[in-house]
């Protein structure tokens, strides 16, 4: 009889990551069909094309992943990060999502996303110890389309 084991492994070979990877896409991919993820990337540039604001997101299975939503600190307030997110939200639309979602900190921005339509649907307390880590949605049909 074989006999299995566990091993911790804080850097595991690139080849083992990506054969467990690819067994539950192979998995995934007999239960709902085949599916990928693609990057959606937006910049927010000053007038000397530096980089002062930006959005990081991902579209797969007819939604949005909003990752990351930056914007400097000297710009906060003035707009920017809601048309970051309004024209990725429309290209997201654009490349056929019906839905957006975000995870954000209670020292983040969960009040922004809310007063743009994201609704909660989950929490976690003290994550990071103190704060709460929220878990938003938003579906882009009714306010895009």
């Amino acid at each position: 009889m074989l006999e299995y084991k566990i091993s911790i492994e804080s850097q595991p070979d690139s080849k083992e990551v990506e054969f467990t990877d690819k067994q539950l896409h192979e998995f995934n991919v007999d239960k709902i069909g085949d599916y990928q993820y693609t990057p959606l990337f937006l910049l927010l540039r000053d007038s000397q094309k530096n980089v002062v604001g930006g959005l990081e997101g991902f579209i797969g299975l007819g939604w949005f992943h909003i990752a990351t939503l930056w914007v400097a600190q000297e710009l906060r307030g003035d707009g920017y990060g809601k048309a970051l997110l309004l024209a990725a939200e429309q290209e997201a639309v654009n490349r056929g999502c019906f839905n957006a979602y975000v995870f954000t900190y209670s020292f983040q921005a969960p009040g922004f996303y809310q007063h743009l339509g994201y609704e909660v649907f989950g929490e976690l307390e003290d994550f990071p110890p103190g704060h709460r880590r929220y878990f938003l949605k938003k579906s882009l049909q009714k306010t895009l389309s």
